[in-house]
């Protein structure tokens, strides 16, 4: 099975009453919410123009967990340019990760108390003056030796301390968008940039940072720089944001409450079963079957993986000419389309497979 990736641009099909207009409806949807978030500390801001970017958990299909992606400080990608942390949110039938961006103001995340400056609604953790950005010490580390851009404003948090990490749903956040923040959503937006993608891979790479290894307490909370998962600086939770429940698998590790939407692109399709051939008795003629649906399978795969980068090149088209979420919804559409054709029509041709290999089988033949 192909590696998911939170950051494949997967557009959710059902709309969040949470949010009226989300820069991207993106990411995997579940039925299972995320664990809370862990207590830890902020490392110190390792210089001028990086800006704190708060840990999250992120999913993985290839092991049915979540994971911990650490908190980390991030080199503004431009003057002026604040980040947006992603967020879950409950959109009537399943979880929805919403993925987070840059732009000049922060939009919705959820209503979700991130701390250090993220307490649910905007930023409190500096600000942009001109082309310099200053540092509010009182929710900030920052070293005045090395930075002396700060400043000190006491920020007054009126959001009910809790470590719940998702927006709806039994238990979830009940915040919705500012008007504010709904202006954000038209502004120019970036991308999380390269560091923060490698950073996304380090964190789901390590088996460590998997809620049912860490019991929601993971051994990397935050780090000084992306993807630096070692060394003296990086800081592990002092605690889990709540006493951690595992979910009730079975199904092969899928947990029993849980549900895939319907595929949008072919890396969320299932793995291929092959099933057992029968035995015709005549050792050479089984081997000749057992080649032809290998040749068969490849050829699948190959056509999945096509199909894929044909789409992911569309999502980067998308991209760069900054196509609105209505756009962006209707080529998701296609895509789903495209994927549930293809899926239909290899099943089809293993259906046709095993008929002919059960024909030919057979003993009256």
């Amino acid at each position: 099975m192909h590696k998911r990736s939170i950051r494949t641009l997967l557009f959710a099909l059902v709309v969040l009453c949470t949010s009226a207009a989300s820069y991207a409806q993106i990411g995997i949807a579940i039925r299972i919410g995320p664990p809370a978030l862990p207590v830890y500390e902020q490392p110190i801001c390792p210089g001028e123009g990086y800006i704190w970017t708060p840990g999250y958990w992120a999913y993985d299909y290839d092991f049915n967990d979540y994971y911990w992606v650490p908190g980390t400080w991030v080199l503004a990608p431009q003057v002026g340019f604040l980040w947006t942390p992603g967020w879950w949110g409950w959109g009537g039938e399943a979880f929805i990760f919403h993925e987070g961006y840059w732009g000049p103001h922060v939009g919705f995340y959820g209503g979700i108390n991130y701390g250090f400056g993220y307490f649910g609604h905007g930023f409190e953790g500096g600000r942009w003056d001109h082309d310099r950005f200053f540092y509010n010490r009182s929710v900030t580390n920052v070293n005045v030796t090395n930075i002396t851009n700060v400043y000190n404003t006491t920020v007054i948090n009126n959001t009910n301390v809790n470590r719940v990490s998702y927006n709806g749903g039994n238990g979830g956040i009940n915040e919705r968008p500012r008007p504010e923040e709904i202006a954000a959503e038209h502004d120019r937006h970036i991308a999380p940039v390269e560091v923060q993608s490698r950073h996304l891979q380090e964190a789901r790479n390590n088996p460590q940072q998997r809620a049912s290894v860490n019991q929601g307490r993971p051994k990397v909370a935050a780090t000084p720089r992306p993807a630096e998962f070692k060394g003296r600086d990086v800081v592990p939770a002092k605690a889990a944001g709540a006493p951690f429940t595992p979910p009730n698998r079975g199904n092969g590790g899928m947990a029993n409450n849980e549900a895939r939407t319907n595929p949008v692109h072919p890396r969320e399709l299932p793995a291929f079963e092959k099933p057992n051939l029968p035995s015709s008795g005549n050792p050479k003629k089984d081997q000749k079957f057992q080649q032809q649906q290998d040749k068969m399978f490849a050829k699948q795969q190959q056509q999945r993986e096509q199909l894929q980068q044909k789409q992911e090149r569309e999502h980067q088209q998308m991209a760069k000419r900054n196509a609105n979420d209505a756009a962006r919804q209707q080529v998701e559409q296609r895509h789903q389309q495209q994927t549930q054709q293809l899926q239909q029509r290899h099943q089809q041709q293993q259906q046709h497979f095993q008929q002919k290999v059960q024909q030919r089988s057979s003993p009256h033949r």
